[in-house]
């Protein structure tokens, strides 16, 4: 046998490669556990933020509150005032506004909770009432509305008892509003420092911090903003609305469409039943659904037109986008995660076409019309 015949040797060497894992499946992989890195990240910083919520909330909403009011202390630093003094007069005004609306709110509903919980029996009694003419067994509608009103008495004290659970985990109401209030005061004195030095520790060059900071900035001021002016347009719009058709309560049906509003769909929604409901056992059959119809044009035509106008480009997401955020960040973070997922989410995209734009300098051009 010549040795062109005899067998080459194998080389182990030649398997090298074989057994490898395709470059996607490395990259997939890569990716998978980065999300896990990712995730584990989050819980862990949310799981710490719970155990210190005791300063955590109130640093959180005062630093909404100072987002949305320090174009003021902008506006009256120029006018030479110093920020300490322009701060502390921004301070001051808010809190104679909080004072005021809790007074005129929970007041008027203190005042008027009687006569409320009238209105709300005589609505269930009327609810009831079609109930039994469509056919339903009468001992059944009388056993449903023994469920649901001993269901609203055990509910009452389960809220008082989680308020009371919050309190005391925030050691006190008043314990909560002063840390807020020194939070906020630092917060609208010392913003431009503490953003600057928070822009150099993200570990990204300064430009693109700055970037970053300023849509997160952006967002909250114009999400609230237009917010503000969408909830005291429903609540003018509803409240015109029941005074016309006589419904009791129409400043409470306003106060709670007001507030109501800074939750994306569910509180508008929810406050629009509050309404009907009222309307049903206060002025009948046809105040509901006129009410139902005001509540369709305030919530639906009317405010169409009314949001360009109040959010410009504040959000620029899909309303379904919103109404998921908003869902997923109240069942993650509670009422912190109902109002802040929106404008959050919509700084977030805004960032990303940022930097996409920023990696791409043809996106960042205009592109001239082909056609011209």
């Amino acid at each position: 046998m010549t040795s062109r015949d005899s067998p080459r040797e194998f080389e182990p060497t030649e398997l090298a490669g074989f057994f490898s894992a395709p470059r996607w499946l490395r990259d997939l992989g890569a990716s998978a556990w980065l999300a896990v890195g990712v995730t584990l990240a989050i819980v862990g910083a949310v799981w710490i933020l719970t155990l210190t919520q005791t300063i955590v909330a109130p640093v959180i909403t005062a630093a909404v509150v100072a987002a949305v009011a320090s174009p003021v202390v902008h506006w009256l630093t120029a006018r030479r005032l110093g920020r300490g003094v322009a701060a502390a007069l921004v301070l001051i005004a808010l809190v104679v506004l909080g004072i005021a609306i809790a007074l005129v709110v929970v007041g008027g509903i203190t005042a008027q909770f009687d006569a409320l919980r009238s209105q709300l029996d005589s609505a269930k009694d009327t609810l009831a009432g079609w109930t039994t003419d469509l056919g339903v067994d009468r001992e059944a509608v009388e056993s449903a509305k023994d469920d649901v009103s001993s269901t609203l008495s055990s509910a009452v004290p389960a809220l008082l008892a989680g308020v009371a659970g919050g309190l005391k985990a925030l050691s006190s109401l008043v314990f909560f509003l002063g840390l807020t209030a020194l939070s906020l005061f630092f917060l609208l004195k010392d913003g431009p420092l503490i953003r600057h030095w928070a822009e150099g520790h993200v570990r990204v060059p300064r430009p693109v911090a700055r970037q970053i900071s300023g849509r997160v900035l952006e967002s909250l001021r114009g999400y609230f903003f237009g917010v503000t002016l969408v909830a005291a347009f429903n609540a003018v719009v509803v409240g015109l609305g029941a005074l016309l058709l006589d419904v009791p309560l129409a400043g409470t049906i306003a106060a709670i469409t007001f507030f109501g509003a800074y939750i994306p769909y569910l509180g508008a929604w929810g406050a629009g039943a509050f309404a009907v409901v009222i309307a049903l056992g206060g002025a009948g059959p046809e105040a509901a659904g006129g009410m139902i119809v005001i509540q369709l044009l305030a919530n639906g035509i009317l405010q169409q037109m009314v949001q360009p106008i109040a959010y410009g480009t504040a959000l620029g997401i899909h309303p379904l986008a919103v109404l998921i955020v908003t869902i997923a960040g109240g069942a993650l973070f509670g009422a912190v995660g109902l109002i802040l997922a929106a404008p959050l989410t919509s700084a977030v995209t805004r960032i990303a076409t940022d930097l996409s734009r920023e990696k791409d300098p043809v996106i960042a051009r205009p592109q001239p019309d082909p056609v011209a």
